[in-house]
């Protein structure tokens, strides 16, 4: 009987070593075993939560693995990206962001965390833009008409932003500084939420992300006065630039990211982008960002090195304006 048993733990010790060995070969095998929660700072229907959930399977399928989307909503995507800078950096927990939780709230927040210093960029994921958008039965038809009826009515008009301090709350301090008019800011916990009330009339106007905006202003429910680009939309060619609407070089680029927390090892880091460069390379991909007024990156912008490089320079670039123009938090 001992040698049978001396046999067969024989038998047992290779069989395990080779499931080890499997196991360790299998693509993405830092994720295959544990889930990887994939943490959106803004409730669940707005343009940061409809992006995270069109790459989340598809990353998923590349890294045979379970991707989670969660929504960690409030105080502008803050207590999100607090989230993430205390997980564990073992790539079980990423965080899709944009130019306003990863720019725009280091300036105007105190945070817990440095918006650079306690993140590992892993991926720019999207290039795009804000509109000008308001309720249907608005009285005005164009952008020009849209500040006239503004200026007529002072304090009056209501905006919908998806927090203080966010990218629609930007946008609208510096569109009332460009055009001498005023209005009242109404805050939600996310840009779905507040564009329920826009489509409802319930609010008058907001300066949207164009993922969030397109498919009300092209099912008619909402109307857009201007993107805020130099160039028109490939998914919205009616809808005219800020310069050509009668109020130029309001440019905004609403650009989004992947990030994990700081020390996360460089090799699962690597292992994240390539799952992403993978998916963002898929036509049907593609062709849903751009339905929603998003441009895909070119492959060199798309490296950990690239994201990291560009936040830093729209930080430079943005820091001196927010603080300039005293915006704080609600």
């Amino acid at each position: 009987m001992r040698g049978l048993w001396v046999a067969l733990r024989g038998h047992v010790i290779v069989i395990c070593a080779l499931l080890g060995c499997l196991a360790s070969a299998a693509p993405g095998n830092a994720q295959s075993s544990r889930p990887i929660t994939l943490i959106v700072p803004f409730a669940a229907g707005g343009p940061t939560d409809t992006l995270a959930r069109i790459l989340s399977d598809r990353i998923a399928a590349e890294l045979h693995a379970t991707v989670v989307v969660e929504n960690v909503a409030g105080a502008s995507g803050s207590i999100a990206g607090a989230r993430v800078a205390r997980a564990a950096p073992d790539g079980t927990t990423i965080t899709i962001g944009h130019w306003g939780t990863h720019v725009l709230n280091g300036a105007i927040f105190k945070l817990p965390y440095d918006v650079i210093a306690d993140f590992e960029p892993v991926a720019m994921i999207a290039m795009g833009t804000q509109l000008i958008v308001g309720r249907k039965s608005l009285e005005a038809n164009s952008l020009k008409e849209m500040i006239a009826w503004l200026k007529a009515n002072p304090g009056k008009a209501t905006a919908g932003t998806a927090g203080a301090g966010t990218g629609a709350h930007v946008a609208g301090v510096f569109f009332k500084d460009k055009t001498g008019t005023d209005f009242q800011f109404v805050p939600y916990r996310g840009a779905g939420p507040a564009m329920i009330d826009l489509v409802a009339g319930q609010i008058d106007i907001m300066f949207d992300q164009a993922s969030n905006s397109l498919p009300h202003v092209k099912s008619g429910a909402i109307k857009a006065f201007a993107v805020t680009s130099p160039t028109r939309l490939a998914s919205a060619p009616d809808v005219p630039t800020v310069d050509e609407a009668g109020l130029p070089g309001l440019y905004i680029s609403y650009w989004h990211g992947i990030w994990a927390p700081k020390n996360t090892p460089k090799e699962i880091v690597t292992r994240l982008n390539a799952a992403i460069v993978a998916v963002l390379a898929e036509p049907a991909v593609k062709q849903r960002f751009a339905e929603l007024g998003q441009e895909i990156p070119l492959p060199a912008q798309q490296t950990p090195a690239a994201l990291a490089a560009f936040q830093k320079a729209e930080t430079e670039k943005w820091w001196p304006i927010v603080k300039a123009a005293d915006i704080k938090s609600e």
